[in-house]
């Protein structure tokens, strides 16, 4: 395993849409466990691995008691609504509040080929979405954002 760097939002690969994975091979796994650890090394919720500059439909994702590894991840349905803060590891100083789903269903691959599905609500549900934008090459800032917020609204929204 292996901690990668993060990809700035300043560089153009984080625009370009994923590929999805054919094959779960080695490479795959391997990509899964320095993601895994990058993303824990960071301190973030989500991270795409166009993020780390592969250009795959590959996202891991841990929210309190959940850490789940997406492969081929799509959105089945959606619903509700939720305004909140939203950040992202690749847009250091900025964060903003962002309209999101309050519950999304996804349909994904496990690590061995399992197809899987999870509904979620409130940050998981936000995190699968700002994850799987990723995928498509758009930014949480680009048809999510409300507004941007200050360090100091930060602050004082608690987050």
């Amino acid at each position: 395993m292996a901690t990668r760097q993060i990809v700035k939002d300043t560089e153009d690969i984080l625009r370009k849409k994923s590929r999805p994975v054919e094959r779960i091979d080695d490479r795959v796994l391997a990509l899964l466990d320095d993601m895994n650890e990058t993303l824990t090394k960071a301190d973030g919720a989500g991270l795409a691995a166009v993020q780390v500059g592969v250009l795959k439909r590959v996202v891991v994702i841990h929210v309190g008691e959940d850490e789940l590894e997406l492969i081929n991840p799509r959105i089945l349905s959606q619903s509700g609504e939720q305004e909140t803060v939203e950040g992202c590891l690749s847009c250091p100083g900025k964060w903003g509040i962002t309209k999101r789903p309050m519950k999304v269903k996804v349909e994904y691959l496990d690590r061995n080929g399992k197809k899987r599905t999870k509904t979620a609500e409130g940050l998981l549900a936000k995190a699968f979405c700002h994850e799987i934008d990723h995928l498509d090459g758009k930014l949480y800032y680009d048809e999510s954002l409300v507004r941007f917020v200050t360090e100091e609204e930060l602050e004082q929204l608690g987050s």
